[in-house]
């Protein structure tokens, strides 16, 4: 009997590792980096060709589709204030609509036309679903749809906002939800147990508004998994579960794009581009590699793949620099304005502007080729998901899945 109980429990993990390795767990991926391992993803579409489902969505969303084994989690906010919350989940395959959950804010739910309170991206431990929102609610649900927990961040820290909305997205680290909160006025970062909610830890934060979400520095040199938070003082590495700084770069970065880590290296819009290395030593000062001061990435966050680090400028030129030096490569011109970040795979960028036009981009050459375009008639101010040969994009009104039928 025991032998049976320990071939399904092995047989369990080999099915749970499978579903994770094609899984987009959080904003820009599982480990936010904005790159799937995925070689089977379509180069182009239409409304006839590679277009597996078009379903609709009940209300408006910045925020990116994630994919969970076989489902695809989504966040909307409806009502003429945007008070009312929509968590949503739909079958992977055929776009079925599985289920359903919706909250009040209890937070302030104002925020610039453009965007609303859908802003951040849900995240998921494989187990849990946690939706953000701009008014700085927090849901927690299992993968079925049953309240796990509900934090209104707001109750707690009632000045907590800005007045052009929130949108930094959480991200898990082990057993940490990482949540930034970060704005003119009560301005912090918290750690909550992804079991109940609780703060593990919370620090206060620059008094200025930052709308970055987390990167992840991964590995054993710095004695595990590390959270970087990005605003306009810099750059600090903190320990999921504590919250103790590991170490700071204070000279100061964005507070639009994101950090990208590679290995043991953060590539952080600071000063046009700056590299930076996180040393084993203990220091609590990171080495910095080099700096391109050139290099000005727009809304959405830079994203190295196969040895180059690729930005998009606000005026919608996509460069590449070598990551090694930081010198530029080559430059092409995109069609923008864009909100949303690039994500690859394949060799090949995907990105979609605000008018809702797809571009791919063939990595393979000397330069950058735009290979294929195709407009979804809709604007689009989010991040592409990518899982099992297929794209996820998301509009205000609709969630299309780009793969075969």
């Amino acid at each position: 009997m025991r032998k049976s109980v320990a071939a399904v429990g092995v047989w369990l993990l080999g099915i749970a590792a499978a579903a994770a390795a094609g899984d987009w767990r959080q904003f820009r991926g599982t480990d936010a980096t904005g790159v799937a391992a995925d070689e089977a993803v379509p180069l182009k579409w239409s409304d006839t060709e590679n277009l597996a489902w078009k379903v609709d969505l009940p209300g408006r969303g910045l925020s990116s589709p994630i994919v969970v084994g076989n489902r695809v989690y989504v966040s909307a906010s409806s009502g003429v204030r945007q008070e009312r919350l929509h968590v949503l989940c739909f079958d992977a395959a055929t776009g079925s609509r599985l289920w359903e959950r919706q909250f009040w804010a209890t937070g302030r739910t104002s925020s610039h036309p453009k965007t609303c309170n859908a802003a951040p991206t849900p995240c998921s431990d494989g187990r849990r679903i946690f939706a953000s929102f701009s008014s700085n609610d927090v849901v927690c649900l299992d993968l079925d749809g049953q309240l796990e927990w509900y934090r209104g961040l707001t109750s707690d820290f009632p000045n907590a906002s800005n007045s052009l909305g929130m949108s930094s997205s959480p991200i898990v680290v082990g057993e940490t939800l990482v949540c930034m909160v970060e704005c003119d006025a009560e301005s912090f970062t918290t750690g909550l147990d992804v079991a109940t909610g609780k703060a593990r830890w919370k620090i206060d934060r620059p008094r200025r508004a930052n709308w970055t979400s987390p990167g992840i520095l991964r590995g054993k040199e710095m004695g595990g998994d590390r959270v970087l938070v990005q605003s306009t003082a810099g750059v600090v590495a903190l320990d999921p579960l504590t919250g103790k700084p590991e170490w700071t770069y204070s000279e100061g970065a964005s507070s639009i794009p994101s950090l990208v880590v590679d290995g043991q290296v953060a590539y952080v819009p600071s000063h046009g581009i700056t590299a930076l290395r996180s040393t084993p030593s203990g220091s609590d000062v990171p080495e910095m590699l080099w700096r391109a001061e050139g290099a000005s990435p727009g809304t959405g966050s830079p994203i190295l793949y196969q040895g180059s680090l690729y930005f998009v400028a606000g005026s919608g030129v996509l460069t590449s620099l070598d990551p090694k030096t930081g010198e530029k490569k080559w430059q092409t011109r995109l069609k923008g304005p864009f909100s949303g970040s690039p994500v690859a795979a394949a060799g090949h960028l995907f990105v979609f502007n605000e008018e809702g036009l797809g571009q791919v981009v063939n990595l393979s050459g000397d330069k950058g080729d735009v290979v294929h375009t195709h407009g979804l008639g809709e604007i689009i101010l989010c991040t592409p998901a990518i899982s099992d040969g297929a794209i996820y994009v998301r509009s205000d009104g609709h969630l299309w899945k780009i793969g075969a039928r």
